[in-house]
């Protein structure tokens, strides 16, 4: 009799998978302990197309919640347990809900899509995934109605190869309490009977430290209007080497959660070997590089990923265009521009790429021409900037702005037809850099379309930089600098994504967060440190705003 049942059992079961295989999703009944991840991970799929299958469904569902799936993944989880009672086909499902679902992979095919959650807004998508906002309602016109949690939006067609990155969700904890240091030299000693106008006029220590501080308050504020508990202890390290030693020494940064500072890279080798919490470098040094520590988290890019950003980015976008990589004279610019070339000439389609460096310290115009390609051919000409020196790359640029007029035609002599006037030659060019030109003039950067290289990006016109200038305005009676936006960049991430009770370094695998101007793509090496890779890539246009390509 258990045998006879037992072959029953099978029998309907049996036939359930088989009408579930006839379907493209069957419903699976969620166990207690189960996490949208942990049955993702049994059904060998993404979560995140797990979750977008079930939008109204959060990662932890209640037992016993029923949750599509796709049925050809469902033996996967017969394969862990005998789970065949929470395999049902729900025959009451209704026709039209299999086809949305059906031509929701469909669509998945063609556009990148987007299930809205919780604090999402139009600013966070559009920079996210880098698009208009007058393109999402063209592709979404039910937008025109606000964002609806869990709506399943249209972002942008599918490039192929082309990579999304994950976005990190910022989450909160209850009753999150965290214990932040920022170390920081504000030499508040020696500057003691020293008149504020002294202390910043011609210093720019001063003014980046206070501005750096003064952000990082701002974030500690806002993150503590959000609900979490912070106790923020701030360190004078003094001159450089000075106090660091007594900080280590009397245990004040033992019991912290995160410690932001120091600013100097020899005092922040000495923190990671004395201190337990993740030390967070928050601004760019170029001793960076011989950091070793796992400890430490880089926040600002090393330079050599903005040179690995912009070629990716060329040997990505190259059809067919003439390539000519300028440089200087010196055995260090040499030896790069040969680098740079023989790393574009590892794409397929890259043959020649043209390499120039100055003749006597300057880079004349014919030399340029020689090597350039006219309009009449139809080949742009990519020119790509590699050198610091901003003499050259300077007279560089003005070189290809202005082209020559052709010589006029010499007046006949008696008799003689008169010469044809000779037509201008004109050249395409497109200009790139590893960094920002700031002593060139930007309506002729404009001109070459210059595309370059940047951790700072920011749209003056969203909500979120209009609050965090309007906030900051109102307590500082100033608009905010580089370093206090930076400052309160990078104290508001690092504490947000503790806040979401995890570890600092789990975090960095849920994704790529943005703040006001900085993106944190963070990275972990196996045994080292963590680094951000978080670049933009953007273009002047012809009326000098600048556009984010990337």
């Amino acid at each position: 009799m258990k045998h006879f049942k037992l072959l029953i059992t099978l029998f309907v079961f049996t036939i359930a998978v088989s009408c579930g295989q006839q379907k493209k999703y069957i419903t699976y009944k969620v166990k207690k302990g189960e996490t949208m991840r942990i049955i993702a991970k049994k059904l060998d799929i993404a979560t995140k197309d797990l979750l977008r299958l079930n939008p109204d469904v959060g990662r932890r569902p209640k037992p016993d919640t029923e949750i599509f799936i796709p049925s050809k993944n469902a033996t996967k989880l017969l394969h862990k347990k005998n789970n065949s009672k929470d395999l049902v086909v729900k025959e009451t499902i209704q026709k039209d809900t299999i086809k949305q679902l059906d031509d929701l992979d469909d669509l998945n095919e063609d556009f990148i899509l987007h299930t809205v959650r919780k604090g999402d807004t139009f600013y966070s998508l559009t920079r996210y995934y880098n698009v208009l906002k007058s393109d999402l309602l063209a592709l979404n016109p039910a937008l025109s109605e606000g964002l609806k949690l869990g709506a399943i939006l249209k972002i942008k067609e599918r490039v192929e190869g082309e990579k999304i990155d994950v976005i990190y969700k910022d989450t909160i904890t209850d009753n999150a309490v965290l214990k932040v240091a920022l170390l920081l030299p504000f030499r508040a000693t020696v500057f003691d009977t020293v008149s504020s106008q002294d202390i910043f006029k011609n210093r720019a220590l001063p003014n980046i430290v206070t501005d750096f501080y003064l952000g990082a308050e701002l974030a500690i504020d806002s993150l503590r209007y959000q609900g979490i508990q912070i106790d923020f202890s701030v360190f004078d390290t003094e001159d450089r080497n000075t106090k660091i030693n007594d900080i280590i020494t009397d245990n004040s940064l033992e019991d912290k959660d995160v410690i932001i500072g120091s600013i100097y890279s020899d005092e922040t080798i000495k923190l990671a070997n004395s201190v337990k919490a993740p030390l967070v470098f928050p601004i760019f040094s170029k001793a960076q590089t011989s950091f070793r520590s796992s400890r430490i988290v880089k926040t600002s890019p090393d330079k050599n990923l903005y040179k690995e950003k912009l070629l990716s980015y060329i040997s990505k976008e190259y059809k067919n265009e003439n390539i000519i990589i300028v440089g200087d004279s010196t055995t260090a610019s040499i030896t790069e521009i040969t680098q740079i070339a023989n790393i574009l000439k590892q794409h397929d389609s890259i043959k020649e790429v043209h390499q120039i460096v100055p003749h006597y310290g300057y880079i004349a115009q014919e030399r340029f021409l020689e090597m350039m390609k006219p309009d009449s051919t139809q080949v742009t000409n990519w020119v790509i900037i590699a050198t610091n020196n901003d003499v050259i790359a300077s007279d560089a640029i003005n070189s290809l702005i202005s082209f020559p007029d052709p010589p006029k035609p010499e007046k006949p002599k008696n008799g003689e037809e008169p010469e044809e006037p000779q037509e201008k030659i004109n050249y395409k060019v497109k200009l790139f850099g590893f960094d920002k030109y700031d002593y060139v003039a930007y309506n002729k950067l404009a001109q070459l379309g210059f595309v370059y290289v940047t951790d700072s990006y920011v749209d003056e016109s969203s909500l979120a930089a209009r609050v965090f200038n309007n906030q900051y305005l109102r307590k500082n009676k100033a608009l905010p600098s580089y370093y206090a936006t930076r400052g309160f960049d990078v104290t508001y991430d690092v504490i947000m994504r503790l806040a979401s009770g995890k570890d600092l370094y789990d975090t960095f695998k849920d994704g790529v967060s943005y703040r006001v101007e900085s993106k944190f793509d963070f990275s972990k090496r196996l045994f080292g440190i963590s680094q951000n890779r978080g670049l933009f890539l953007l273009e002047f246009q012809p009326d000098l705003s600048l556009k984010r390509i990337e």
